[in-house]
């Protein structure tokens, strides 16, 4: 007789009650199509999700294709996205990757982990959150540092490097659960769960938690 897993019987109860905790929980980058979920995911990177909507108000409205942002001075991106942070970096990727869509993909977002993963400045964390959001296209877990921090906490994982956590995630949490479980996280980690002071007396999860009024 296989043996309990108490972090899946935990993940269990917590698929039961993260929906009436955040029925709303969603992505908080603002977008309509999946290339301009591509860019704000791209601009998150050491970024907040509401300075990058703050920013991509503008630069949609004046970039609204791949072969736009492939043309575009990069000196006009870097002034548009320069509140972001390395936003010269980022606006270098972002003329690079659309360029990539207009050689190799007719100007359209892929629906693969693995051709995104070759676009300038993806890695998997953005590729699992275009596939997910955009496409519904359950390929991982996007592991930011809510859902780490709170995958620690939870005792779902010990792992501090992304990708670890989210293997550790994969095996417990039900596939066609990933994209909204990490929904649920970072609206927990945004809202109760905070990296220094999290509020463990009003925290809803408290008595399933391994870390409640302890954590740090």
């Amino acid at each position: 007789m296989p043996r309990p897993n108490p972090r899946a019987e935990r993940v269990v109860e917590l698929i039961q009650r993260f929906p009436r905790i955040y029925p709303d929980a969603h992505c908080e980058l603002n977008f309509s199509n999946p290339l301009e979920l591509l860019v704000a995911t791209i601009l998150s990177a050491q970024c907040t999700d509401k300075r990058v909507n703050m920013v991509t108000t503008d630069l949609f409205a004046r970039y609204r294709t791949a072969a736009q942002y492939a043309r575009a001075p990069l000196a006009d991106l870097e002034a548009l996205v320069k509140t972001t942070g390395f936003f010269r970096n980022k606006a270098k990727n972002i003329r690079a990757a659309c360029a990539q869509l207009v050689a190799e993909h007719r100007g359209e977002v892929p629906r693969t982990m693995e051709e995104l993963a070759a676009l300038p400045g993806v890695g998997r964390k953005t590729a699992n959150v275009v596939l997910g959001n955009a496409f519904g296209i359950e390929v991982g877990v996007v592991v930011d540092t809510h859902v780490g921090r709170i995958s620690r906490r939870l005792g779902l994982s010990r792992q501090t490097d992304p990708e670890k956590v989210e293997q550790d995630l994969m095996k417990i949490v039900p596939r066609d659960q990933w994209t909204l479980w990490s929904h649920w996280l970072i609206f927990h980690g945004r809202r109760r769960c905070k990296a220094r002071n999290p509020d463990c007396p009003g925290c809803e999860l408290r008595d399933l938690c391994p870390s409640a009024d302890r954590a740090a």
